[in-house]
């Protein structure tokens, strides 16, 4: 096997692979073999069939397996000798062995762009101090609080109110006729809490337990039911039953429920660690972030295209998910999915420089990612995704996905030692405005 290299751009090679007819009659010699010792042919034993008897039986399949072995060989010796990663999946021209025939080739891939590091050790740079207020603790026990409540009917005729939960039937109407898809029979919900159309909560809060109303309602433009978007229906509504919640004291009772904590003092101290924990993370995370954006702009190289384009349409997936999970849809915001592209390209390409930076940073320092580090990746992501960490690992390796993976960790890796190596000076938080809630509080 011969090759010859052509580069097509600084992000982009072609390799072009010449295979004499002796290697391309080799790689079909074996792939005969190897049916001939597990292919069962009525009238003849088992490893026993005759090689001409197999080539014409599984012509196609012996061709197609032998020409894709040996250009995964060519590929990882040609890659080796390269000393190149593709950033994205190999475009392998076509190509079928033919016996006594020599074959050519070609394949490319986008790989990383060649570029010097600036100095990236001993960078300075600010990081906020850690700072949890006593109202910002109070505030997590207070929903604490909501959570361990007491959920009771109410009596007399007052209407549902914020807080309340309430059993409802509804449905919608539009002229007279109901609308397919657009009722529900004991449908529970919290008032207050954004869990449904803030017309329909209004419509619920006219309506006493027992009674019924109705109202007209118009759906949002961007209602994630698009034959529903801004139209108006008529909706009808009974309300069953109205239950308040009884908030328990702040005491050593309600610490004691919420997480088996000795008395109330220790419950403050334990969500007060957690504040000091996250905020922490937070603060590093965005001090991190500063000093690569100040790193990132001393470099300049191009990207290459098609991993770009991927992470474009990861992230614009990834939107539209969010978008649904509201209960709204593209479509309803005005946007077209080339529109969200366009504005997402920016990011993405912020995202591929600094991931590329990160990697030649990793290269440099000789930083390894372990087999037990990509084992704890995958236990971390199966508590997150709720699957198994064996399926879920078996999925990514049928789909090609680990070296995705093992970059990933590698990124992560170069920017800790990056900023493990930088001077770093702590500086007053910054208050949020008055009225707003803390920076970065959590429950």
């Amino acid at each position: 096997m011969e090759y010859t290299v052509t580069q097509i751009s600084p992000v982009k090679t072609q390799v072009n692979v010449s295979v004499p007819a002796e290697e391309a009659n080799a790689a079909l010699a074996s792939a005969v073999a190897l049916y001939r010792s597990k292919v069962d042919i009525k009238g003849f034993r088992k490893g026993k069939v005759p090689s001409s008897v197999i080539e014409s039986r599984f012509k196609k399949e012996i061709v197609g397996e032998a020409t894709t072995d040996l250009i995964n060989v060519h590929i990882n010796e040609i890659m080796g000798d390269l000393k190149l990663s593709p950033l994205s999946g190999l475009d392998v021209s076509d190509a079928a062995l033919s016996k006594d025939t020599p074959l050519d080739y070609t394949f490319t891939f986008e790989h990383a762009p060649a570029f010097d590091l600036p100095e990236y050790k001993g960078q300075a740079i600010e990081e906020e101090d850690v700072l949890v207020s006593d109202a910002e603790i109070d505030a997590v026990i207070e929903r604490v609080r909501k959570n361990l409540a007491e959920v009771t009917p109410i009596s007399g005729d007052r209407m549902p109110a914020d807080g309340d939960v309430v059993s409802v039937t509804f449905e919608a109407f539009e002229n007279g006729q109901a609308v397919p898809g657009v009722r529900a029979e004991n449908f529970e919900l919290t008032l207050g809490e954004g869990q449904a159309l803030p017309e329909f909560e209004a419509l619920v809060k006219t309506v006493a337990a027992g009674s019924e109303g109705e109202a007209e309602m118009t759906f949002p433009a961007d209602f994630i039911n698009a034959d529903l978007a801004g139209r108006t229906v008529n909706m009808k509504v009974a309300v069953h039953v109205v239950k308040e919640r009884k908030l328990p004291a702040v005491d050593d009772e309600l610490a004691k429920k919420a997480g088996n904590f000795e008395n109330l003092d220790k419950m403050r101290e334990a969500i007060t660690m957690s504040y000091k924990k996250s905020r922490a993370d937070l603060h590093r995370s965005s001090a991190q972030k500063k000093l690569l954006d100040k790193l990132l702009a001393q470099v300049d190289f191009p990207l290459p295209e098609t991993v770009v384009e991927q992470q474009v349409a990861q992230m614009a997936d990834e939107f539209v998910n969010q978008l649904e999970r509201r209960g709204k849809n593209l479509e309803g915001s005005g946007k077209t999915m080339a529109d969200l592209e366009a504005e997402m390209t920016p990011k993405a390409q912020e995202m591929v420089k600094t991931q590329i930076f990160l990697s030649a940073v990793a290269a440099k320092e000789e930083l390894t990612v372990t087999p037990q580090e990509m084992d704890a990746f995958f236990y971390r992501l199966s508590t997150q995704v709720g699957q198994d960490v064996i399926m879920l690992k078996r999925y990514y390796e049928d789909n090609g996905l680990m070296i995705m993976v093992r970059d990933k960790l590698l990124a992560d890796k170069a920017a800790d030692f990056i900023y493990a190596n930088a001077m770093v000076t702590k500086v007053a938080p910054v208050e949020a405005a008055e009225g707003e809630p803390g920076y970065g509080v959590r429950d």
